[in-house]
């Protein structure tokens, strides 16, 4: 199959920051450059029965990924996909781990095709509570075209989307290829597919096989808490153009009272340093009130030794008390002035200058 695209003019160019942290992303909105789904769907793969030798074939089909990924960058590569590729093998891995359900950090290891639900309160199916033009985000992603999956596997009790979170809301039932076609039908009036929630972890299974039936060359955003299995993260690779994400916490305490996460700062830690061999990253850091010196310094700190100025940074003020928060001391508040002055020292400090405006 030989792939087309199609001319759309951007901007983002005249932010040198922008092109520092995610030069590819803007190369491949003005169509220089596929996403990398894309071009994991030209390495063709024979599918062993084996389940012990899926992840191996994976791991030498990821090889075979990143020469070919290094040769499409550099306009020598032919985008015609595989009747098999790379794509339907991370799918096939996705759909059998949802037997013993490893997605998250949290290890349920329920059988979600059976019914039964882990943490994040899902079974096999996949919810959108919503998906639309979004404008109201970062201004290096929008217009933003944006998924929102019910359900997800933290329980932040400031929570601001917690009736997506929570499944308070119904949400309409969808597969990958209904997802796909949502993605075509916008595919002129976005810059990017946005992929949240909730979380979009848990549907791992469903955005893969999204993916499968999808051609348009858009980036792919993985926009989460990035509570991710390392297996999770080894079938990210390859796929997700951007990692638009979430570092909340400095310390696990903080994590495990406001979110009810365990080993939250390895974790994270872990997770930030695979993403950033495998993609570009935009990091959100929402500053909490009274939780400058105990996360938002240390997440600083820990950025600007391992990520420094590579990535990109919003330092976000949105907090307001929402969901169950009221009755933790300290909480009730926005945050003021003098506190995100504070953080914006803290990034200074270590080195931290890609902000986004």
């Amino acid at each position: 199959m030989q792939f087309l695209i199609y001319p759309r003019t951007v901007s983002g160019r005249d932010d040198p920051g922008l092109k520092k942290a995610m030069g590819r992303y803007l190369d491949i909105t003005d169509n220089r450059k596929f996403s990398k789904y894309l071009i994991a769907k030209t390495i063709p793969v024979e599918i062993p029965k084996s389940e012990e030798k899926l992840w191996e074939v994976h791991d030498s089909k990821m090889k075979e990924f990143r020469r070919g990924l290094k040769d499409f960058d550099k306009g020598r590569g032919k985008l015609e996909f595989a009747e098999t590729s790379l794509i339907d093998l991370k799918l096939e891995i996705a759909k059998r781990m949802l037997r013993k359900c490893e997605f998250c950090e949290r290890k349920c290891a329920v059988d979600r095709t059976s019914g039964k639900r882990g943490f994040c309160g899902l079974d096999s199916k996949s919810y959108l509570s919503s998906e639309f033009i979004h404008t109201g985000e970062e201004r290096s992603i929008i217009p933003s075209h944006t998924f929102f999956f019910i359900g997800c596997n933290f329980y932040c009790v400031y929570c601001q989307n917690w009736t997506i979170s929570r499944q308070k809301e119904k949400g309409m039932e969808v597969d990958g290829e209904t997802l796909a076609e949502l993605a075509r039908r916008r595919e002129h009036s976005s810059r990017n597919i946005n992929l949240v929630g909730g979380d979009p972890t848990p549907n791992l299974h469903t955005i893969l096989e999204m993916l499968k039936y999808l051609d348009i060359n858009k980036p792919i955003v993985w926009n989460s808490n990035m509570y991710l299995s390392k297996k999770s993260m080894k079938l990210l690779e390859g796929v997700i153009d951007v990692y638009l994400a979430d570092f909340k916490y400095g310390n696990d305490e903080c994590a495990k009272k406001l979110s009810k996460v365990p080993n939250y700062w390895k974790t994270i830690t872990r997770n930030y340093s695979l993403a950033f061999k495998q993609a570009e990253i935009l990091i959100r850091h929402l500053v909490l009130p009274n939780h400058l010196e105990c996360c938002t310094s240390r997440i600083f700190e820990w950025i600007g030794k391992n990520l420094n100025n590579k990535i990109r940074l919003n330092i976000m003020d949105q907090y307001h008390p929402e969901f169950e928060v009221f009755t933790f001391e300290g909480m009730d508040r926005r945050v003021n002035q003098e506190e995100m002055g504070r953080a914006f020292e803290l990034s200074k400090e270590n080195g931290l200058t890609n902000l986004e405006p």
